[in-house]
């Protein structure tokens, strides 16, 4: 392979990628979305057995939403995936970009939850029957972390050469 050829190819890679760039962050943030609601549902309303994502109405309401949620992770999950598989086939994919989004949209989700749901909405809290303000503090703190994370890998990306 000739040295022009690599620099064409790298020229079209790096072409492709911006061309690409808000799908990426896209794809990323509907990623983070899925993951971080699947790593709420699986942990705190199965395994820790701390909360349902609706907590105003019986078990059984509970359990369903519970799925209801879990339904929408799953999607969110396999929709960006399929989204990443055509990134790759156009030759788009852009790992920093796609990370910071991740992060943005695991952060954006944490805090939505935190301050929406637990304090504005009251469907459900992080734990019952303890002092619950550690809990809200450890939560929005990490959500505001990972969206100081996101936004600054998207800045990174924004730059031309990154």
């Amino acid at each position: 392979m000739t040295v022009s050829k690599v620099v064409e190819e790298k020229n079209d890679y790096y072409k492709n990628r911006t061309h690409y760039k808000q799908r990426n962050m896209w794809t990323g943030i509907l990623f983070g979305l899925g993951v971080v609601a699947f790593i709420d549902e699986a942990l705190f309303h199965q395994l820790l057995h701390w909360h349902h994502f609706y907590d105003k109405s019986t078990t059984n309401m509970g359990l369903v939403s519970d799925g209801l949620f879990h339904v929408f992770s799953f999607f969110a999950t396999i929709g960006s995936a399929f989204l990443l598989a055509d990134l790759h086939r156009k030759h788009g994919f852009w790992l920093k970009r796609w990370l910071g989004g991740i992060f943005l949209g695991a952060g954006v989700f944490q805090l939505y939850d935190g301050i929406i749901q637990h304090k504005l909405m009251r469907l459900h809290q992080i734990r019952y029957n303890v002092n619950i303000l550690p809990y809200d503090v450890v939560w929005n703190v990490v959500a505001a972390i990972l969206i100081v994370i996101g936004i600054i890998l998207l800045v990174q990306t924004n730059q031309k050469g990154h």
